[in-house]
């Protein structure tokens, strides 16, 4: 990929434009602040942004969230529509660990009933949420027609199968189920490495959090997500595991084929697609439907361990625990939605890669409890520090096909955390601070230090300002198992 020293012009305090040059065939937008630019030069976001811009069918913008560094292809952070007819689609839009998500449960506890037992329902959860490369369930093994079901069906397969209730579909985005899964598209390796690893967190940065609300700034909003001062939560980070990044893998094979076949002149190839209409296009679509249904099983599977040790520890009962989904939100996915693109309808393929969708008030999407304030938004910091709960705005439909970020956006490779954290006694660093920490292992802690990351109330601010977010509550983690 070449570098060009891009210019960029400050269109207010929180959106800077990259001019349409060159082949680009539209501008590119980045949320940001001006002092987080000096580090975003350093690195190929910025010239990701802009390469985007080249794409067939490219609609509006090439975006980027406040979160935004380098990815495969697309920035992290990322976010570009196409349309329906004439656009593409990318893998590198989407990413490697497909559907790769986040959700939050809320509940009726208070720090004081559980201060007590938190070092046991660290400990519960860890034994029951397998972490770490390569992680796998011996106790959940499918065979091939179970495993086609969940590809298919996602959270649905899970709920039926006794993981979760109906109410739990209903705070998820598309009720757990991405539409047009099909199975054989998926390569016998994918299947493979899926059979063992459903009810696992994976490795790298994901994470299931117990934590507690630091502060409220939307009441009404907090009131209907049951999000109270000093209530606890429980967060919960991963995806689809080895059988997503499988898919993806394959398919970039596929997709350097297809853009050469259909004369799609790639200024990275990194960037390769095929037309949305196109067989390869339509192929990717229905094993990324696969992916990101394995994943939304997956998160449902582990929401139910988490409630099981929970109730284990506590010795209490659901009702009296409360355990509930707030929501659950994709981070990696491409989705055909419909938007007013110059006073008509149009049907965008609108790729979010580290992104969150952000829907306003009334969408028709979004759960009957949550369309008087808009679609939860859910923002996790880094396991020293904070996250946030906001909701989506009619300007996020407007301005970001209804997206804002996804996290706070690493600041450091992972090479160079451990060179950060090098002699450190991390798990006592963050004792220090009352945050107890279990891992898989040491190099996940010392890849995942806070100064890996970028400060995630700046992040969210920036979102929160320039109005494709509004913050409803900030969460300070108490416990925490990482990948």
């Amino acid at each position: 990929m070449e570098r060009r020293d891009l210019k960029l012009q400050k269109l207010d305090d929180y959106r800077w434009l990259i001019p349409r040059e060159g082949k680009m065939r539209t501008d590119g937008l980045i949320y940001v602040a001006e002092e987080m630019l000096d580090k975003i030069r350093q690195e190929d976001s910025l010239q990701q942004v802009a390469n985007v811009a080249h794409l067939p069918g490219i609609i509006s913008r090439s975006l980027a969230m406040p979160d935004i560094h380098s990815g495969y292809g697309f920035p992290i952070g990322g976010v570009a529509a196409f349309d329906e007819e004439e656009g593409i689609i990318s893998p590198g839009g989407v990413g490697y660990d497909i559907n790769c998500g986040v959700r939050l449960l809320s509940s009726h506890l208070t720090r004081l009933d559980i201060q007590d037992k938190l070092q046991q329902l660290l400990d519960s959860l860890f034994v029951n949420i397998p972490s770490g490369v390569g992680s796998r369930r011996k106790d959940l093994k499918l065979g091939p027609a179970d495993e086609r079901r969940v590809l298919e069906k996602g959270a649905l397969w899970a709920v039926s199968q006794g993981f979760g209730t109906q109410r739990d579909l209903e705070h998820i985005e598309n009720q757990g189920t991405i539409p047009g899964a099909y199975p054989d598209i998926a390569s016998q390796k994918a299947l493979e490495r899926g059979r063992t690893q459903l009810g696992t967190l994976g490795s790298g940065n994901h994470f299931v959090e117990i934590g507690y609300v630091a502060e409220v700034y939307d009441q009404r909003a907090a009131d209907s997500m049951n999000l109270a001062p000093g209530k606890i939560t429980v967060m919960i980070h991963t995806g689809s595991r080895g059988l997503g990044y499988q898919i993806c893998d394959d398919f970039i094979k596929v997709m350097l084929d297809a853009s050469h076949k259909y004369g799609i002149e790639l200024p990275d190839r990194q960037l390769c697609c095929a037309p949305a209409k196109s067989p390869e296009g339509k192929d990717y679509l229905a094993a990324m439907a696969c992916a990101a249904n394995y994943a939304f099983a997956n998160r449902q599977i582990i929401t139910h361990w988490v409630r099981q040790s929970f109730e284990e520890v506590l010795r209490r009962g659901p009702r009296d625990l409360g355990l509930e989904l707030v929501y659950d939100v994709c981070h990696n996915i491409a989705k055909l939605e419909t938007y007013d693109i110059q006073g008509k309808k149009k049907r965008l393929w609108v790729h979010r890669k580290g992104a969150t969708r952000a829907f306003p008030p009334d969408h028709p999407e979004i759960p009957e409890d949550y369309r008087a304030i808009g679609q939860p938004v859910l923002i996790p910091g880094d396991m020293g520090t904070c996250s946030y709960v906001l909701v989506g705005t009619q300007r996020a439909m407007e301005e970001t096909f209804g997206s804002t970020c996804h996290g706070a956006g690493r600041l450091l490779s992972r090479h160079q955390a451990k060179k950060a954290a090098k002699g450190r006694a991390i798990v006592r660093e963050l004792a220090d601070q009352g945050i107890l920490v279990r891992a898989a292992s040491k190099d996940t802690l010392v890849e995942e230090i806070p100064e890996a990351y970028k400060d995630v109330t700046q992040v969210v601010d920036i979102a929160h300002n320039a109005g494709i977010s509004r913050k409803v509550a900030k969460i300070y983690p108490i416990a925490v198992i990482k990948g």
